[in-house]
């Protein structure tokens, strides 16, 4: 039994930090789709925005999938696989936000 609590323990701490962190990032990606979008009218088109917009869908799907294990933290396995997808969508909006602040910022994209 002790397993079982340690694991929603665990499970919920992770999630909480994820689901905060993930809506501060959808601002951020938020943010600077706007900036660009007023950098295109002065520099021309780029697709800067577009890609910004896919990292922002990823911390959305990561903040839900979050809060989908902190809601289910009673059935502890299946929050925990819940609370691992999160992370590792997570994980993928930050490489991808980087990799697209990156090539913007080398004026590769």
């Amino acid at each position: 039994m002790s397993n079982r609590l340690s694991i929603r323990a665990r499970s919920q701490a992770l999630a909480s930090h994820i689901l905060p962190v993930s809506a501060t990032m959808i601002g951020v990606c938020a943010t600077l789709i706007g900036l660009v979008k007023l950098a295109e009218a002065k520099h021309g088109s780029s697709h800067v925005d577009e890609y910004a917009a896919l990292a922002s869908v990823m911390f959305l799907a990561s903040a839900l999938t979050s809060y989908l294990s902190i809601r289910y933290s009673q059935r502890a396995g299946l929050s925990y696989r819940i609370e691992q997808i999160a992370d590792l969508i997570f994980l993928g909006g930050l490489i991808g936000i980087t990799l697209v602040a990156t090539l913007f910022a080398y004026e590769v994209i």
